[in-house]
């Protein structure tokens, strides 16, 4: 969807400029590709030849752009949108494809920290817009316990009247769903076992393990298992809120990667249209999308998403000139990390700071290396995120000596301390990143 809604802007922002060699088209104009992996096989062969002849001055695609097969004719500009999507390994291919090595420019609305930021891309210059594109709407953003069926149904209440307003309304849900729950409950019964599991043990139902038999304990343990195992699908979510007498009559549909690339295109653009009320949908919707008259946001499981992408999500909402809000819909228990960090989404819309937030719950990863986050990131003394000042120091010192000796010939204990401690593979990703 990225792709296509780039390819569409700047077909249309360059007009004639776009038509290069076709009738209509300016003198100094060009072509612009697009390559997606959804495209038939004689479009991608159409596209491919425009971009290994030079006709298209300007490709667009997906990651249908890494495969062997895709040429440029002299390849001079590199922009990765999104780039927190392409592993380190994916954002080099399009460099190898290039003669020389081409300008790079990697953008994404989901902020990398700053502090991992001016470690790992010290040497790219780095920009920052921190104010909302101008016409943006405030987004409100609160935490619903699955668990509490009158805050739940004040979540319905709220998309009827949204709607009711003359807006439209995303639903997103982790996974499709196949119509049938089979063995496991939908995620409206473990919420509703979870509601009970709690008034139980307000009640002082406790289970004790030692008073169980083993076949007790067993069936106990699968029985949580399930409950875990459930989550909430767009199939079983679509069925519910058929049934919501206050969502009653409002036109639905339902978007997902399993559909067609045509089917999807065709809904994305009733949506926009505004010929649908409630859009209910996963994660594909997570950019590419821009609808201004979307003023609300219901993600139901929504623990199950990390911090980046809950912060991708709620910017599909707020485009317009339209309040709008945003309801996290969760079974995590008040206190618990899981909460905590839907906490965190709901406390703020600055991506920055929800950065700060991510790298402080994930880790940096490996600051020399593929690994994109976790612990062993390879710094025994540094951390990141409380040492960003001293990281900041370091950069400017370590700028400022290799300006003045590049091949550090003047300083000889600096440099067999890298070549003893930085191995080829490491200096390769220094290099590529």
């Amino acid at each position: 969807m990225l792709a296509q809604q780039h390819y569409r802007t700047i077909t249309a922002m360059l007009g004639d400029l776009a038509m290069g060699g076709m009738l209509g088209g300016n003198d100094i104009g060009t072509r612009v590709a697009l390559v997606t992996g959804s495209q038939s096989a004689a479009d991608k062969r159409r596209n491919l030849a425009l971009a290994t002849s030079g006709e298209a001055g300007i490709v667009i695609g997906t990651h249908a752009l890494l495969q062997d097969k895709v040429a440029f004719a002299d390849l001079a500009l590199v922009v990765v949108d999104e780039q927190h999507r392409f592993g380190v390994e994916q954002r080099d291919v399009l460099r190898g494809k290039a003669a020389r090595v081409p300008h790079t420019l990697v953008m994404t609305a989901t902020p990398i920290p700053r502090t991992v930021a001016i470690t790992a891309f010290g040497d790219l210059d780095t920009s920052t817009l921190s104010q909302l594109p101008s016409g943006r709407a405030e987004i409100k953003t609160f935490v619903v316990p699955a668990t509490r069926p009158t805050w739940v149904q004040r979540v319905w209440e709220r998309m009827a009247e949204e709607v009711a307003a003359g807006r439209q309304v995303y639903v997103v849900c982790p996974r499709v769903g196949d119509g049938s729950s089979g063995d496991d409950l939908t995620y409206w019964e473990r919420a509703q076992a979870k509601q009970q599991a709690e008034e139980a043990r307000a009640r002082g139902d406790q289970v004790n393990p030692d008073d169980e038999d083993e076949k007790a304990t067993a069936a106990r343990l699968a029985e949580e298992a399930r409950l875990r195992r459930a989550a909430a699908s767009v199939v079983d979510t679509d069925a519910m809120l058929a049934e919501v007498p206050v969502l009653k009559g409002l036109r639905r549909a339902v978007l997902h990667g399993r559909l067609p690339a045509e089917e999807r295109e065709r809904i994305m653009t009733s949506f926009a249209a505004g010929e649908i009320d409630i859009l209910v949908a996963t994660t594909v919707i997570e950019v590419g999308v821009d609808v201004p008259n979307a003023s609300l946001m219901v993600v139901l499981d929504a623990d199950r998403f990390g911090i980046s992408q809950l912060h991708q999500l709620r910017g599909r909402i707020g485009r317009g000139e339209h309040p709008s809000s945003c309801f996290l819909v969760c079974l995590a228990d008040e206190g618990t990390p899981t909460r905590d960090r839907l906490e965190a989404v709901a406390a703020t819309t600055d991506g920055f700071e929800l950065a700060e937030v991510d790298l402080d719950q994930r880790g940096e990863g490996d600051v020399l290396g593929a690994l994109q986050s976790g612990r062993s990131g390879g710094l025994a003394l540094l951390r990141l995120r409380e040492d960003s000042d001293l990281i900041e120091l370091a950069r400017e010192d370590a700028r400022g000596l290799v300006d003045a000796d590049p091949t550090l010939e003047g300083s000889p204990e600096l440099l067999r301390y890298l070549r003893t401690y930085v191995d080829d593979q490491q200096a390769d990703f220094v290099e590529r990143g």
